[in-house]
């Protein structure tokens, strides 16, 4: 059984303030729960000595100022294993960045830590994010802590089974197609992805530039809201991220108020969907409708197009993005250089050492996007994809104009044994057919945990909104938590 102690900031927040525990305690109480833990394969590195200095420290600095303390005192985070954190290894789960060390702090981190967050390790994740199952990493499949013998989901496993089995009390993953909100699904916990732009990407290793965003994996909506608000704004290291100014979204979570809420029928009918999935999201938008709330089917006839959209467009840009690795600049080169061979020892370092360091699904995906971007083929798969993203663009433009949010489910299964689509990855892929939307659209999307299956597995539903109306998402997030789905 999961032991959950703080299940929110407020909580820990409340108990500090009262004496009832410390920071330090805090840290010692996460350590003992990764020891416990180890069999899921869920931290690749812990910081227990550094995270306890730094628990002891700001425990002096609320015992002699206590107004002084950052809105994340208290806070235990983990970092997903391509997010750069100064002086520590950073190898997004690749044997190509073996012994690499960040030289720089991710703008989104060093924002949580300037507020008094503490970062307890790094976790697992799919190789460069590319996976969704969390099994595509050197260091081994993640499991899931509900079901050893199952995916935590991906890229984000090990941040999900972190929240998931209360290593840490939040943790910070990155969402490039689903990777954040699939495994909040697969793990019963929630999962937040703001608009593309929101936070900056700067110190987040790139798989899809124009597609990849930080998120959070968390036990609340409300710790989502305050996470979120912290890493969110302006940033002169990414030209990609807006200025527009940041709402407080932790304090505006109390709405009550009617919405009016699309939901695609297609999702409900798929062939692929989960029969209790299914109903159950019926039954949530048959209680929505009980509540007053006004939620109608609309027609989106571009479902179909998703993966095959998603997948060109993304491999495109990791082949682009992943040819910095080449065993010259930094990370891994192969020691099996032939000087006697026909090819010059330069192109050989490039071809041993991408062989032989990047693994299966990273260089199936640097291949196919390489091909796509190839003369004679870039027009009829790159350009005709990206004309595709646009009609997808437009669609949800159109439909946000009349409707609040979109519903749908997060997934459309739960949890898929490890190894079970090994021998097939495209049915892997299919496995985001309904998260790759909010990345294609760049909009916000948030999945919360909806029910559990006969299997005893979660499942989630997923609300999506306009660009930058991350309050409103949250807000009506935090309403269906508490006012339907926590009495489920």
């Amino acid at each position: 059984m999961i032991n959950l102690q703080y299940t929110n900031h407020k909580q820990v927040s409340n108990a500090l303030k009262k004496g009832l525990t410390t920071c330090q305690q805090l840290v010692e109480y996460y350590l003992t729960q990764i020891e416990n833990t180890q069999e899921l394969n869920i931290y690749i590195e812990v910081f227990g000595e550094e995270a306890l200095a730094q628990a002891q420290a700001l425990d002096l600095k609320y015992k002699e100022a206590p107004e002084s303390v950052g809105k994340l005192f208290g806070m235990v985070i983990s970092i997903k294993d391509v997010l750069c954190y100064k002086d520590h290894k950073l190898t997004a789960g690749s044997k190509i960045l073996e012994g690499f060390e960040s030289l720089f702090t991710a703008t989104a981190i060093q924002r949580l830590l300037d507020e008094d967050a503490i970062i307890i390790g790094r976790v697992n994740c799919d190789e460069f994010a590319m996976g969704s199952g969390n099994e595509n990493s050197t260091y081994g499949p993640t499991r899931n802590g509900l079901d050893k013998s199952k995916v935590p989901g991906g890229s984000s496993g090990g941040s999900a089974v972190a929240v998931q089995m209360d290593t840490c009390l939040v943790s910070i993953g990155s969402d490039t197609g689903g990777s954040v909100r699939q495994p909040a699904a697969f793990c019963g916990i929630v999962g937040a992805k703001p608009t593309y732009g929101r936070i900056s990407r700067y110190g987040l290793i790139a798989y899809a530039s124009s597609f990849d965003q930080i998120g959070t994996l968390s036990h609340s909506v409300a710790d989502a809201a305050l996470v979120l608000e912290l890493m969110a704004g302006a940033d002169e290291w990414d030209s990609t991220v807006s200025s527009k100014a940041v709402p407080s979204y932790s304090t505006q979570l109390n709405s009550t108020q009617n919405v009016k809420i699309a939901y695609f029928e297609d999702c409900l009918n798929h062939a692929s969907i989960d029969s209790e999935i299914k109903t159950a999201t019926q039954e949530l938008i048959q209680k929505l409708k009980e509540d007053g709330h006004q939620v109608e089917a609309v027609p989106f006839d571009l479902l179909e197009y998703m993966i095959p959209t998603y997948y060109v467009l993304t491999m495109a840009e990791a082949s682009s993005n992943l040819s910095r690795y080449d065993g010259v600049h930094y990370g891994q080169r192969s020691a099996n250089i032939d000087p006697k061979a026909s090819l010059s020892a330069l192109e050989q370092v490039y071809r041993k050492t991408r062989t032989e360091s990047f693994g299966t699904e990273v260089k199936r995906r640097i291949l196919a996007g390489t091909f796509v971007l190839s003369a004679g083929y870039y027009d009829a798969y790159y350009t005709k994809a990206q004309q595709v993203r646009k009609l997808i663009f437009d669609n949800f433009k159109k439909i946000f104009e009349s409707y609040d949010f979109i519903l749908i489910p997060t997934t459309p299964n739960t949890a898929f044994k490890i190894g079970a689509n090994t021998s097939d990855p495209t049915q892997t892929y299919l496995a985001d057919i309904f998260t790759v939307s909010a990345n294609l659209a760049g909009i916000p999307a948030i999945s919360i945990p909806l029910a559990t299956h006969t299997n005893r597995l979660p499942f989630g539903v997923q609300l999506m909104t306009n660009s930058f109306e991350e309050v409103k998402l949250l807000s009506f997030a935090q309403q269906l938590m508490l006012e339907y789905l926590a009495k489920t």
